[in-house]
């Protein structure tokens, strides 16, 4: 389904957006010139340095320090001078022109001339979401490179781009996560104005976007925090890349609020439509009241009445998340759940290293995490040690993100290798087929639904120091995750400090129309419009679906009233035998199956081999999904109603 029709409640697009908020820290426009405040507890004195002259700021409650500068305005570049430390960057800079080593730049947020007033935003309700990484997507890899490619990904079916971090980083590529300037979009892809200009695109074609953000830990090179504040970082909690955010201790408040400003900054200054929160399991807090639950309030406050959507990166399966903060959870709209691509991966590859421990590659598994969601609800997890998860019970379709790739499953790999590569030509169409036919919210990777033939590798752009210590770690645990005890092959994983490496994760966008990228994107195409189009696909109801595994076939039954459909995923040899040697039950073999659309379909670079399920045979071509209409009768109606009253339990 389409996002929310425009045309119901109208909203300025020029208004002052921090008028609301009291007191707003950072620069801030006026008639006559800015207002500067800036929290430094423990500093005996800032002036803000523009150019060479001083102008002194004067301490306020709370450690607060604010002044005005008149006769200045947009473009106008300052720093804050600390006494006996020096001239840094703003903590709240809306953009840093020279990188986060330089000024920071005014930008009154005001100014620019939006035309999406009428825009409602997105609905997790046929949410599609495709992922991309704004500096190699297209060749220049900026903001309004991407507004070029809008319509192609309007005509694949998409309704939200999930743009990987774009706050300022150090060096010309990065992934985004050692973001240190959180509030400025960053140079390298065209700014704050580029962002706003692909939005405002965005929205005209019915596309939302969702951003991708850091709230766990700041990046190390170009991160200034800790001259206004050591309270910013604690030393309490520990993540895998750095310093953990304080949330929690001595003067934890005005830290929160930094990150609550943060994610209220990105909805209302550049409209954007969500949120996508970064490994939330390492955001520490044990306040009464958690930041994350706190950042779901403030954040669709700040969408004035727009449909925004909250979404968790976390592998630890936890319904808090998802639930209300009326019933002591966090208020999120869904969380990435890893368990459905960790089963998919491991069905397919055989590959059983690092956390796909806990993944034994069976049928079985696979279609008991497609009935709950999740596989983990609290059983014991060898990766982790300990039990992983709670019940799923009650959680919508819409509250699971699923996917086949995504830019960690893909970049963390040593070589790159997308989930095509690792399983062969073609052999990816099945795997993608049943992503898309499941009720849940599916995600793609960029390049993914033209089986790019690029990888995707994990790159920077530090100084030299730093970028030599990212190498040698980025080999230690790639070697350590793949099992590459070879000093050659450790030596043979792409340096991500060299810019070929950066280069050579571009996807060649050319891909689309030929070949079996022509036939691969069709399949995703013909899908996309499937999913909007059925009626019981299209109500993504979890709890009239359920799943069984017959012989070599997982079998997947979705129903709404006497409406009947049965995915058959065949993802072996082609299968001919009696329904009862397959151990199909025989309520499915009760009505007359139509089959409705194959991967195996001759467009999509199959075979077209015959496709035949009912009571005396079962056939399927080897590799291929089916997607099959019921035109009979099956199970009588109270007895599913029981069967959709067991699986919301």
């Amino acid at each position: 389904m389409p996002p929310p029709p425009a045309g119901v409640g109208r909203r300025s697009g020029n208004r002052r957006v921090s008028d609301e908020r009291t007191a707003p820290l950072g620069a801030s426009v006026f008639g006559g010139g800015v207002r500067f405040r800036v929290w430094a507890p423990d500093v005996p004195r800032i002036d803000v340095q523009i150019e060479s002259a001083l102008f002194p700021l004067t301490r306020e409650g709370g450690g607060i320090w604010a002044g005005s500068v008149p006769g200045i305005g947009a473009g106008a570049r300052y720093r804050y001078r600390i006494e006996s430390r020096g001239a840094f960057p703003d903590p709240y800079s809306r953009s840093q022109p020279d990188g986060p080593h330089g000024a920071s730049e005014i930008v009154d947020p005001a100014a620019f001339p939006w035309h999406d007033g009428t825009w409602q935003g997105l609905s997790p309700q046929g949410l599609v979401i495709y992922e991309l990484h704004v500096g190699t997507y297209t060749t220049a890899g900026t903001f309004d490179a991407l507004i070029g490619e809008l319509d192609a990904l309007k005509e694949l079916g998409v309704n939200a781009i999930e743009l990987m971090p774009v706050a300022e980083f150090p060096g010309a590529r990065n992934w985004g996560y050692d973001g240190v300037n959180m509030f400025a979009p960053t140079r390298n892809y065209g700014g704050a104005d580029g962002l706003r200009r692909l939005v405002d695109a965005a929205h005209a074609r019915g596309l939302g976007i969702i951003l991708d953000v850091v709230y766990n830990h700041v990046g190390p090179d170009g991160n200034y925090l800790g001259q206004y504040a050591r309270e910013y970082v604690t030393q309490r909690y520990s993540t895998p890349w750095g310093d953990a955010v304080n949330y929690d201790g001595e003067r934890s408040g005005m830290v929160r609020r930094f990150a609550v400003d943060n994610a209220c900054h990105w909805i209302e200054e550049y409209h954007l439509d969500g949120l996508r929160l970064d490994a939330t399991f390492a955001i520490f807090d044990a306040s009464e009241r958690h930041i994350l639950e706190e950042i779901a309030t403030a954040s669709r406050a700040a969408a004035q009445g727009r449909n925004i959507l909250l979404i968790a990166e976390t592998h630890e399966n936890d319904a808090r998340y998802v639930r209300p903060a009326a019933a002591g959870g966090f208020g999120f709209d869904a969380v990435w759940a890893d368990d459905f691509h960790h089963a998919v991966h491991t069905t397919a590859s055989k590959e059983h290293s690092g956390y796909y421990a806990d993944y034994d590659g069976t049928l079985t598994q696979l279609a008991r995490t497609i009935e709950r969601g999740w596989l983990f609800e609290g059983q014991p997890s060898e990766h982790a040690g300990s039990t992983r998860g709670t019940p799923s019970d009650g959680l919508a379709a819409g509250n699971f993100v699923y996917c086949i790739q995504n830019h960690d499953q893909v970049g963390n790999r040593a070589f790159g290798r997308r989930f095509s590569h690792l399983v062969g030509a073609g052999l990816d169409r099945p795997w993608a087929a049943l992503l898309l036919l499941l009720p849940y919210t599916p995600m793609l990777f960029m390049g993914q639904e033209f089986a790019a033939s690029s990888r995707f590798y994990y790159f920077t752009d530090h100084n030299p120091e730093l970028g030599r210590l990212v190498t040698e770690g980025r080999r230690r645990e790639s070697a350590r995750l793949e099992r590459l005890d070879e000093e050659r092959q450790q030596r043979a994983i792409p340096d991500p400090q060299a810019e070929e490496t950066f280069l050579a994760s571009k996807p060649h966008l050319g891909e689309r129309t030929e070949g079996i990228g022509r036939q691969t994107r069709l399949l995703y195409r013909e899908l996309l419009s499937l999913r909007r189009a059925d009626h019981v696909l299209a109500r993504q109801d979890r709890f009239r679906m359920s799943t069984r595994v017959a012989g070599d076939l997982l079998l997947v039954h979705l129903w709404h009233r006497r409406q009947h459909r049965l995915i058959v995923a065949n993802f072996g040899v082609g299968v001919d035998a009696a329904p009862a040697a397959l151990g199909v039950p025989a309520d499915l073999l009760r009505p007359r199956w139509r089959t409705a659309f194959s991967t195996d379909e001759r467009r999509f670079g199959g075979a077209d081999d015959r496709i035949r399920f009912d009571r005396d045979l079962v056939s399927m071509p080897p590799h291929t999904v089916a997607w099959l209409r019921a035109t009979g009768p099956i199970l009588p109606l109270r007895l599913l109603r029981a069967l959709g009253r067991r699986l919301r339990r």
